[in-house]
């Protein structure tokens, strides 16, 4: 399946769409991949708009400080959990993701990304 997008949501899709499994990023990073530093909330907001569930592995999106959202729109911070835990994501004892172990540094994966970029 190919999808295309365009603007500042579609980067923040093409980018979320290269995170490899087992890695995770901030909303920060994500919106300094995508040329705009300071929108992290933006990013949140184009995670919770995700018009491609099941596509774009949103759920390894998280704040800086590895905790999880409450507001993660396919099922709350449980199913979040559960689904980086699935990926071999280690946490902290406060919950956290391990972020020194689990940060992506934004190279590319192996794995090819669905999203092509216009």
């Amino acid at each position: 399946m190919k999808v295309i997008f365009m603007g500042f949501n579609s980067k923040v899709y093409e980018i979320v769409s290269r995170i490899p499994e087992g890695k995770v990023v901030s909303y920060g990073q994500v919106a300094s991949m995508a040329g705009s530093y300071r929108a992290s909330r933006a990013v949140g907001y184009a995670m919770h708009r995700n018009p491609y569930h099941g596509v774009l592995p949103c759920h390894r999106v998280v704040f800086q400080n590895g905790s999880l959202t409450d507001g993660f729109a396919f099922g709350g911070k449980d199913v979040q959990r559960q689904l980086l835990e699935a990926e071999g994501i280690a946490f902290t004892k406060d919950g956290c993701v391990d972020m020194k172990k689990h940060r992506w540094d934004g190279k590319c994966s192996i794995k090819h990304s669905s999203v092509e970029k216009v």
